[in-house]
């Protein structure tokens, strides 16, 4: 396995991330919003769906974890799952969007039985797909590289997806269902196009046969992953940022329109500041990470989020331009969150190689996976019952948007605000005790090459 990637190789691994990315932006900024509004939903009930779709996670993600790591066929342990899950992921991700001709209570079920689909769908393509980075490269800065590409496709793909969304949404206004089912059915077959793209460019490099993984059953597997330190510290700081990422997500929207007064059509032009901020701020991080190491980058980054997400929540009633200026700072501080946790997991994966003499990245991605789509479905859950419970007046098509109570502008600021600082608090003390330095890794992977090499000797000798 060659120590540099191509860049062509890098530019079609990043591909495969631009479905999971379009999924996380829109939903996590337009979807509470738009089961509440233009569905007619109920805040908590919507939220619900979200809670329930995380039961059947815990199940589908360590189990998908567990078959990719044992998969056998001519394309490799991963690829074949992004060939054959690509096209039902975008279609079931479309199919959230569609409102069909219920009532209320056939609603509710309709979205959950999709929230179910999309879930798995998202599951089969995003475990195996998260789990080529360590068979792509085992080199330290070259993984953190290789994720710099990924979450380039992320970042750029998300922002996209989301302004055009909300723009295209709102020029189909007062038929916002129609606007959301046109833009989610053109970024569903662009997903799909990604992950195939993923598959076909990355022939030669992951085509590994399944590890010793087989012999360790799919409970002592997950038993031994918990065992490892390092995994659990990364695996906190990955949800705690990534939480603290949906909790802000999910309520900016309207936390905007009904705290700030800022117009909907002007939504979208936050959305373009902030991501594309987070993706020359990821390229940043990146070269800094390579001269100061991860957790260092980490800790600077968070910290200046956790400052952003106070200032938000201070934000009076319309400083629409101040959000602006929020908007950039945040932007720098988002990029860690997405690049950090997912560059230390492929030197956890190693140190567990170490200790118990396989590969088990499927296992170790699956969770990480599955911490995503929790962060995600927590933070809407979470939001949904606040703001009910709060009296959440809900938009009445072709209406003015109606004034909110103020118990309910009030949880808005500490959505965005403190609720998430608190989250990315828990991370940031993960990461302060996170044991596997650049020198730690060097070490590690001098140990496994040294045995690697000795197999190497001995089945010589033998033959």
């Amino acid at each position: 396995m060659p120590k540099r990637l191509s860049i062509w190789t890098k530019l079609a691994f990043g591909a495969g991330d631009l479905g999971p990315a379009v999924l996380t932006a829109i939903n996590g900024f337009f979807l509470l919003e738009f089961l509440v509004n233009v569905a007619g939903l109920r805040p908590g009930p919507a939220g619900t769906i979200f809670l329930v779709t995380k039961i059947w996670d815990a199940v589908n993600d360590p189990v998908m974890g567990w078959l990719t790591d044992r998969t056998v066929s001519r394309w490799g342990r991963r690829r074949p799952w992004l060939l054959f899950g690509a096209l039902p992921f975008g279609l079931a991700f479309w199919l959230h969007w569609i409102v069909p001709p219920l009532d209320t209570n056939g609603l509710f079920w309709y979205y959950l039985v999709v929230a179910l689909l999309v879930d798995t769908g998202l599951t089969v393509v995003g475990v195996p797909y998260t789990a080529l980075t360590p068979e792509l490269t085992a080199d330290y800065d070259e993984r953190t590289s290789l994720n710099t590409y990924r979450f380039g496709f992320s970042i750029l793909g998300g922002v996209l997806a989301a302004f055009f969304h909300s723009q295209i949404v709102a020029a189909f206004a007062p038929n916002r269902a129609l606007g959301a089912a046109i833009s989610v059915g053109f970024w569903a077959v662009l997903s799909t196009l990604g992950l195939w793209w993923t598959f076909l460019g990355t022939r030669g490099y992951a085509e590994r046969p399944s590890s010793a993984s087989e012999e360790i059953g799919f409970f002592e597997g997950m038993r031994q992953a918990f065992a490892n330190r390092a995994f659990r510290l990364v695996t906190l700081t990955y949800l705690g940022a990534w939480l603290a990422l949906q909790l802000v997500q999910g309520n900016l929207f309207i936390f905007s329109r009904d705290w700030l007064g800022m117009p909907e059509a002007d939504f979208g032009f936050v959305l373009l500041l902030l991501q594309f901020t987070a993706f020359l701020a990821m390229l940043g991080w990146a070269r800094l990470s390579a001269r100061i190491g991860k957790r260092k980058v980490y800790l600077i980054g968070a910290s200046l989020f956790v400052v952003t997400l106070i200032a938000l929540a201070l934000l009076p009633q319309g400083a629409t331009t101040a959000l602006y200026v929020l908007a950039v700072f945040g932007g720098v501080g988002v990029a860690v969150g997405y690049l950090v946790p997912w560059s230390m997991l492929p030197d956890v994966i190693d140190q567990d190689e170490l200790e118990h003499g396989q590969r088990r990245e499927g296992l170790f991605y699956a969770f990480f996976v599955f911490l995503q789509k929790l962060g995600l479905s927590l933070g809407l859950f979470a939001s949904g019952w606040m703001l009910d419970l709060a009296g959440y007046l809900r938009v009445t098509p072709g209406q003015p948007v109606p004034i909110q109570p103020e118990n309910v502008l009030l949880v808005l600021r500490l959505l965005v605000g403190p609720v998430g600082a608190l989250s990315l608090l828990v991370s940031l003390w993960a990461v302060w005790r996170y044991p596997i330095t650049r020198e730690k890794h060097a070490e590690i992977r001098a140990e496994l090459d040294r045995r690697t090499a000795d197999r190497a000797r001995s089945t010589a000798e033998g033959a």
